[in-house]
């Protein structure tokens, strides 16, 4: 039997005749990290496969619990599963679980009062499973929702992605703003992880805030959706508990409010998780990016998604209770930190908010470029070099 692994792709035989389960076993793979696919259709683990068959096992990145009781009929309808929710101790069929993403969706959006049907809303498209999933839910729903890739210049895998972000508004009849980081900022990813105190993750994560931000402005959205799943907040909520940075704890919720530039930011994907949004893209056919970005090496945010999953390997739903349980019982507790971050004032560069002279993305450009900032009229500078470590000759001071 031939079997196509992917994220790295390659291909490999293996004595067919035998349930998804014990494949995967051999292979040692946790059944909870992958959608296995044969002939377009989803395979739950304890379906058989054939001597001549071909199947794909595709990683979703983050993984679950190991399996228990088999389960093979939807909970809902009682049909043949095509999918297993440890977490929920629940197997769904295909319209069964569709309807169960849209409720999540649609029950995050309305608890959080993110948007509305008049709203305008702004995607952050990436070309990946989880934004191209909430753009997907979204149009369904009935929203005014655009998208926006931005162009990182990660070589082949950025043309990849921006060709499936446009393939996908295509199709969907629907608009997309390209934005190009190099042509339109004058730098790349790949180059600015090499110079300066950013590592690459830092830059690519501030570059995107602040264009979307940016751009949301300009084009006159009232709110910007992320694809940020369960996974991605409990892993940043675990990264911000272990250092107890409550200021970033504080800011780590489904909706933040509009502020003087700031435009409304919101997560409707923060109750599913990784395997369920990359299910539903493709149940729903959608073409997305399945490689990971080839600078994520090392991310610590990874280390921290992994060590969620071997809790959850052990403990079913730990993740949803960690992170759910922060929003219902903790987070209020941390909202002071916003409202005693002071007052924002505009970027003597740019013109977006900032708590400085400089706004992080323009000090980070400056860096990358060689720029020349303004000359610094106070003390002012000391603070700044010590928050950023940049060199002084980006503020045009000799000596």
């Amino acid at each position: 039997m031939n079997v196509r692994l992917r994220n790295p792709d390659r291909e490999l035989q293996v004595a067919g005749g035998r349930k998804v389960k014990d494949i995967l076993a051999e292979l040692a793979i946790d059944p909870d990290t992958v959608l296995v696919i044969k002939d377009r259709t989803l395979l739950t683990r304890e379906e058989r496969v054939g001597e001549d068959d071909s199947i794909e096992i595709r990683p979703v990145i983050s993984g679950g619990a190991k399996s228990h009781r088999p389960l093979t009929k939807c909970r809902r309808c009682r049909q043949p599963a095509v999918i297993e929710l440890r977490r929920h101790n629940a197997a769904f069929c295909q319209p069964c679980f569709l309807k169960y993403f849209e409720d999540q969706v649609a029950r995050a959006i309305k608890h959080f009062d993110m948007f509305g049907l008049e709203d305008r809303i702004l995607v952050a498209v990436s070309g990946g499973k989880d934004s191209l999933a909430l753009w997907d839910m979204l149009l369904s729903l009935g929203y005014r929702a655009s998208g926006m890739y931005l162009g990182l210049g990660i070589g082949d895998y950025s043309d990849r992605s921006g060709r499936v972000a446009h393939r996908f508004a295509e199709e969907r009849v629907a608009d997309l703003i390209h934005v190009d980081l190099r042509e339109d900022y004058g730098f790349d990813v790949p180059a600015a992880g090499t110079k300066g105190s950013r590592s690459t993750c830092s830059v690519c994560g501030l570059s995107k805030r602040y264009i979307f931000n940016r751009v949301a402005l300009d084009h006159g959205f009232d709110v910007v959706a992320t694809g940020h799943n369960l996974d991605d907040e409990a892993a940043t909520l675990l990264g911000n508990t272990l250092r107890w940075q409550t200021e970033y704890m504080a800011r780590q919720f489904p909706a933040l409010t509009a502020r003087e530039g700031l435009v409304k930011k919101v997560k409707p994907l923060h109750r599913l998780s990784e395997r369920e949004t990359a299910a539903y893209a493709f149940l729903k056919g959608i073409d997305y990016v399945v490689e990971e970005c080839p600078l994520v090496a090392g991310n610590t945010q990874l280390r921290y998604k992994d060590t969620l999953n071997h809790l959850e390997a052990g403990s079913p739903g730990v993740k949803a209770a960690f992170y759910l349980g922060y929003l219902d019982r903790a987070a209020d507790r941390f909202r002071d930190q916003v409202a005693g971050e002071g007052d924002l004032v505009a970027c003597e560069r740019c013109g977006q908010p900032t708590t400085g002279r400089f706004c992080a993305f323009c000090r980070t450009r400056a860096q990358v470029l060689g720029d020349r900032l303004s000359p610094p009229a106070d003390d002012q500078l000391a603070r700044e070099l010590s928050d950023e470590v940049l060199p002084a000759e980006v503020y045009g001071r000799n000596g």
